[in-house]
């Protein structure tokens, strides 16, 4: 079996492994530091190179899934000076196949690869083989759609985690224009899109917004808001509220909008952080609510992913399909 080289490339550490066809080989895992190899001028480059040195691995296939936007097969890294290209991996690694995703589109290339004990349903649904819609909740936000068709699957590219937050209610109105304020003071653009609230700095945000509702005011990381949380504080469960009825408002635009039949997937740090949460506050029924088409009380699932590997699965599965 012929070796395929794997990375996924985060904001902070890049993982690469090998994979034989569409398994990666997990005991193959290592972790590079990012800021390292940026701080001596190298990149990706450098990293893939290293571990083939290191590993004395040949490999006849490449596939990365960058943190960033990929438009004509390239990628350019949101959080680091680095551009990928095809010629830049292929010379790196010897390999003849060479393939770069976004890292959202690598999630949704690993749908139907992942063990069932790493997926955690939140909101049951029908099982269905249709479209698929992935969902980032993490350091950013942002979801993708994931279509089967003849020649492979089909996940396109997006940066929808920059539409504005659903508004439904007074409360919804006041807490767009208190991180518009926020934001402004900040010196940035003052946009309340999804991201400012259901990122890991959007639950900082929505403490905040509560805590200056409370009548005190106060700063916590989105960490201190989790395990506030975990200890019953009052202030911290209305912002984890607000989050989940944001949530639910989001997805249920988003199944409306792209008819994922086959399931939602929630992925990052914030969907695993606060999906044992979502029953407390009412995600299926912020999601499942009565529209002018009844396609929300019953369709679709909605589930967690809870596997630390999902990229680079999805790099090993788009690679052999490709192949």
């Amino acid at each position: 079996m012929t070796l395929a080289i794997l990375a996924d490339i985060g904001g902070t550490n890049t993982r690469v492994a090998l994979a034989e066809g569409r398994q990666v080989r997990l005991d193959s895992i290592r972790r590079f530091p990012n800021g390292d190899y940026q701080a001596r001028g190298q990149d990706i480059a450098h990293v893939l190179r290293d571990y083939l040195d290191q590993t004395g691995a040949k490999v006849s296939g490449v596939c990365v899934a960058a943190a960033g936007p990929v438009q004509d097969g390239v990628a350019t890294m949101t959080n680091l000076d680095w551009v990928i290209d095809a010629d830049k991996l292929a010379r790196a690694t010897g390999a003849s196949r060479v393939a770069i995703l976004n890292d959202l589109q690598a999630q949704g290339q690993a749908l139907g690869h992942l063990q069932p004990e790493k997926l955690r349903c939140v909101i049951p649904g029908p099982a269905d083989t249709g479209p698929r819609l992935v969902v980032g909740l993490g350091t950013g936000v942002n979801a993708a759609p994931v279509h089967p068709g003849p020649q492979g699957r089909v996940v396109p590219p997006s940066e929808c985690g920059h539409v504005n937050m659903p508004v439904r209610t007074e409360e919804d109105f006041l807490l767009a224009r208190f991180v518009e304020a926020k934001l402004r003071a900040g010196g940035e653009a003052p946009h309340a899109g999804v991201e400012e609230v259901l990122a890991g700095r959007g639950l900082a945000n929505l403490h905040a917004f509560a805590a200056h509702a409370a009548g005190h005011p106060s700063s916590l990381s989105s960490a201190e808001v989790l395990a506030a949380l975990d200890e019953g504080d009052a202030i911290a469960a209305h912002a984890a509220r607000l989050y989940v009825h944001i949530l639910g408002q989001m997805l249920a635009d988003l199944a409306l909008i792209h008819l994922p039949y086959g399931g939602i997937y929630l992925i990052g740090g914030m969907s695993r952080a606060m999906s044992p949460h979502f029953p407390r506050f009412g995600l299926e029924q912020h999601f499942r609510e009565p529209r002018r088409v009844d396609l929300l009380m019953s369709d679709f699932s909605v589930t967690v992913v809870e596997d630390d590997y999902a990229a680079l699965t999805g790099c090993a599965a788009y690679l052999a399909a490709a192949s």
